[in-house]
């Protein structure tokens, strides 16, 4: 849904991670402050080398990378992201001081899906990163979420499955809705702490372990086959096979 502005509304960027590969604190500062407050989850790093070792480990939504960086350049890290079946499709936002026609088109021709030059419009950038994730991600701002029987509501935060309403709490509908993007993918607890709970949650993760429990107790009821998989030693994921029989 659409503000006033034209711009997604923060339940539609709720769990939405967006990283921030930028080495001037001032303007990294500035971005997160407005990608926060828009219902981002930011994450800061200053430097190209350790930019990349983070996009290895758990790639983001969507990557605002300076051209400048010490350790790696972005323009190196934006070729190598291509470059991987993993991260060839993650959206990429250049940033640059370079307004040179030649060295847009460099940008652009390496990787990168969009160029913005600094100084820049703080609005104007919100509404690229907006634009970006609404065609690279539409399953991740869709308002509704349905995997067979199951259908999570984000404007009205309602989950009903086979005609029954089921009540969660937010917790728990987090928890759902996260998974519920991405059917089949596994996520460990320290993955799901982070997208659900917030990178600076201090809770255990075996509370992991106790929602997932109340989360099933919730949707699944007498013979109901059980969506939540818990992948053994590795974490939980939404069966990417439910509802097809």
């Amino acid at each position: 849904m659409l503000n006033a502005t034209g711009q997604m509304g923060r339940r539609e960027s709720a769990g939405l991670r967006v990283m921030i590969v930028e080495d001037e604190p001032s303007i990294a500062m500035l971005l997160a402050y407005n990608l926060e407050a828009a219902g981002y989850v930011v994450e800061r790093i200053e430097r190209g080398d350790e930019a990349e070792l983070r996009l290895t480990e758990e790639p983001p939504d969507l990557l605002i990378l300076d051209w400048m960086l010490p350790g790696v350049s972005g323009l190196e890290i934006c070729r190598r992201l291509r470059a991987r079946e993993q991260t060839r499709m993650l959206p990429v936002i250049m940033l640059t001081a370079r307004g040179e026609e030649k060295e847009r088109i460099r940008g652009l021709a390496i990787g990168a899906d969009d160029y913005v030059v600094k100084p820049f419009s703080v609005p104007e950038v919100m509404a690229r990163v907006h634009a970006l994730l609404r065609r690279a991600s539409p399953e991740r701002v869709a308002m509704k979420l349905v995997q067979g029987d199951l259908e999570l509501d984000r404007e009205t935060r309602r989950v009903h499955r086979a005609g029954r309403e089921i009540h969660l709490g937010p917790t728990e509908f987090r928890l759902l809705e996260y998974m519920m993007e991405k059917p089949g993918r596994v996520y460990s607890r320290a993955q799901l702490l982070d997208s659900v709970w917030g990178q600076s949650t201090e809770i255990d993760e075996r509370t992991v372990d106790v929602h997932m429990g109340r989360l099933r107790k919730a949707i699944s009821r007498g013979r109901q086959a059980d969506p939540l998989r818990t992948v053994r030693g590795a974490g939980y994921s939404f069966d990417e096979t439910f509802g097809r029989d």
